[in-house]
């Protein structure tokens, strides 16, 4: 064999022995729609990660996914192409539905960190180094916030929030403490990853569980715990589902995660169902498609849902809790939604169905050439106080008010001023408004006299003993067009807002 051929067929030799990529059949996988995958699924993943390789699934192939125990950890690219995949919840057990298919996850691990015992609202450093750029969660297990009020009342939670900080201590601006810390109990410190980690395309159905409807939450989606990860044409549909069944957690389930942009992707709704609430009282009870906990920066790109946005059998397909800078671009959901708190909203370019657009929190609201089909462009959860502590920019937008509504609000909420909520109650300070359009032309109860800036809220301005709640602020309007005709008024409950000052152009 002269020096040439031995050259050519040593490289052969090397390339059929180092694969650029994995895939599920190396691994037993049949891809046939019947046999159950996951135990090669599992496989598969676990030596992609070992040896840093990427997975790929076969086109035309169906995986299913049935009872089998384990999660397939993530930390490599995956590329799912248009391989479907099937996820039977029909036959789950209750001590499966906890277990996630897929979990990104970093190879990085937390720290905790002792040495911070305090923090201070809008603090710049924390007074500690870090191993790099990190996602940083701060605890005070002894002060409750986020006290729930309603038919699903709760005790609270621990007050916590996250933070973004750099090797040095030093937090980015925009993730700064949004609360006084004068005793911490836990700081813990998550790594955020250099190089980002892209897990794109896949057909996924889930056969939705028959369990009875109570608050035993399902988890058997794609889980990222890992930052610096991107998510793109990921398609999610829901079948089987019945006049009964138990909530999931979110098909994407983001959970103390930064950096993250989730692109063309197409979601699916769940049907709402009934079951009691902490109150004792009956309560519709929701799943979610897409949920974030603990996380900072995220961005939703030209995202949609399978499920009319306006179909009132079907729950919000998106939550969070705890997150800071959150931004949906061109997508069409049938509400966005922040239970327990967020720290500046984006939401350009969206359309928002019949849940409208819901969330407390603090820092900026920004909503900029959106549509919102529903009665008030932003409702503040009532549950949670009704509480916005900073500023709201409503800019080129469109709220058009469905059939069955009697009024018409910009902003609307609901505190009486009589509960602990953990934390004091803010509305707005600045309230900017420009280039939006009121379509009330299907509000036609006789007892419409025309949009309101705000709802009542409920407060009893002259009581005294009450919760505080801080109603001051300026709003300023230019250019609004009511389709009516009929003019915009201030609040059918004016004396709470007397400390506005209210400019109309």
């Amino acid at each position: 064999m002269n020096k040439i051929m031995f050259l050519v067929s040593c490289t052969l030799f090397a390339c059929s022995c180092s694969p650029k990529y994995l895939t599920y059949e190396q691994f037993g996988a049949k891809g046939d729609g019947v046999t159950d995958d996951f135990p090669a699924i599992i496989a598969t993943h676990a030596a992609a990660n070992e040896q840093g390789l990427p997975v790929r699934a076969t086109d035309g192939k169906t995986y299913y996914i049935g009872n089998s125990t384990g999660t397939a950890i993530v930390r490599t690219d995956v590329d799912f192409g248009t391989a479907k995949f099937i996820i039977d919840d029909s036959n789950v057990s209750l001590e499966n539905r906890g277990y996630n298919i897929f979990e990104v996850k970093s190879a990085l691990e937390s720290i905790e960190v002792e040495e911070v015992e305090s923090l201070k609202r809008n603090q710049t450093n924390l007074g500690v180094t870090l191993p790099g750029r990190c996602l940083v969660r701060v605890v005070n297990d002894n002060h409750k916030a986020y006290i729930r009020l309603g038919a699903n009342q709760d005790n609270g939670t621990a007050q916590e929030e996250y933070i973004i900080a750099d090797k040095d201590g030093n937090i980015d601006p925009a993730t700064s403490p949004i609360w006084d810390y004068n005793e911490i109990t836990k700081v813990r410190a998550y790594p955020i990853d250099e190089k980002p980690l892209v897990v794109k395309g896949g057909i996924f159905t889930t056969i939705a569980n028959q369990a009875p409807s109570e608050y035993t939450y399902y988890c058997r989606g794609i889980s990222v715990n890992r930052s610096n990860v991107r998510l793109e044409n990921i398609t999610h549909y829901v079948e089987g589902e019945l006049d009964h069944g138990a909530p999931y957690d979110g098909f994407l389930n983001f959970d103390r995660a930064a950096d993250i942009v989730v692109s063309d992707c197409i979601l699916t709704a769940h049907k709402i169902y009934w079951t009691i609430g902490s109150a004792g009282v009956p309560i519709t009870m929701g799943s979610y498609d897409i949920s974030a906990h603990g996380c900072v920066n995220v961005r939703w790109e030209n995202c949609s849902q399978t499920t009319d946005i306006s179909d009132k059998n079907y729950w919000g397909v998106f939550c969070s809790n705890f997150c800071k800078n959150l931004a949906m671009d061109r997508c069409s959901f049938s509400r966005f939604d922040a239970h327990l708190g967020v720290k500046n909203v984006t939401l350009t370019n969206c359309t928002f169905g019949h849940q409208g657009v819901r969330m407390v929190g603090c820092g900026t609201i920004v909503l900029e050439n959106c549509d919102i089909n529903y009665k008030s462009a932003i409702f503040l959860r009532d549950d949670y106080g009704s509480s916005w502590d900073g500023d709201l920019i409503i800019r080129n937008c469109k709220l058009i008010v469905p059939e069955g509504f009697k009024t018409v609000y910009l902003l609307n909420g609901y505190n009486e001023g009589k509960h602990d909520f953990g934390y004091t109650c803010y509305l707005p300070k600045r309230f900017e408004i420009e280039n939006l359009v009121i379509d009330d032309s299907r509000v036609t109860h006789e007892s419409y006299t025309g949009p309101m800036i705000f709802g009542t809220f409920h407060r009893d301005v002259n009581e005294e003993g009450l919760y505080p709640y801080i109603a001051e602020g300026a709003v300023n309007i230019k250019n609004i067009k009511v389709v009516s005709g009929k003019p915009l008024g201030v609040s059918r409950n004016p004396e709470m807002f007397k400390d506005y000052t209210i400019v109309t152009q």
